[in-house]
């Protein structure tokens, strides 16, 4: 037997796939591989796509009452990539509308222009050793949500020269 070697893409439908397209390379800083009236190929590195987007004309927008999709996400590799994208997002009125500190990641939620939900994150762990320390130690059980935190402060608390260690660790 043999698991995936990595989660290759989603895939959106739509029925706004210009406005689509667009927020998602704006989003992800990424570039559209292809794209016709039918879908579009999006990526952000060596991968043929990471979002593919196919216009259904779906127009109803996702509720908590439907089955399916909660959010996809999104991992960067340092928390200064993080908080430049949420600088460079807030400045062209893009804003998370939670952002939450899981223990396992620092993240925040962004919808898109349909509705569905994007997940932009840090591992807050170096490695999963750390991780599953962190897990057998109660904290997680304790609050498997999180706690929530104020994006300015946070990037207010990077630009003071605070370690990226103490930023994401969770109180």
């Amino acid at each position: 037997m043999a698991s995936p070697d990595k989660l290759a893409h989603v895939v959106l439908r739509t029925g706004r796939l210009p406005v689509m397209t667009d927020w998602y390379a704006n989003v992800l800083e990424g570039r559209v591989a292809f794209a016709n009236e039918a879908l579009a190929f999006l990526t952000y590195d060596d991968e043929h796509h990471r979002v593919a987007l196919v216009a259904t004309g779906a127009s109803e927008r996702p509720t908590e009452a439907h089955t399916g999709l909660h959010h996809v996400a999104f991992t960067y590799a340092t928390i200064k990539d993080l908080l430049d994208t949420y600088r460079r997002l807030k400045g062209e009125g893009i804003h998370p509308f939670w952002c939450i500190n899981h223990g396992p990641t620092t993240s925040m939620y962004f919808e898109d222009p349909d509705g569905n939900h994007i997940e932009l994150q840090i591992d807050n762990f170096a490695t999963p050793e750390a991780l599953d320390e962190w897990f057998r130690s109660g904290a997680f059980e304790a609050n498997p949500i999180g706690v929530d935190f104020d994006p300015d402060d946070l990037l207010r608390r990077f630009e003071s020269g605070e370690s990226p260690a103490d930023l994401v660790r969770r109180a």
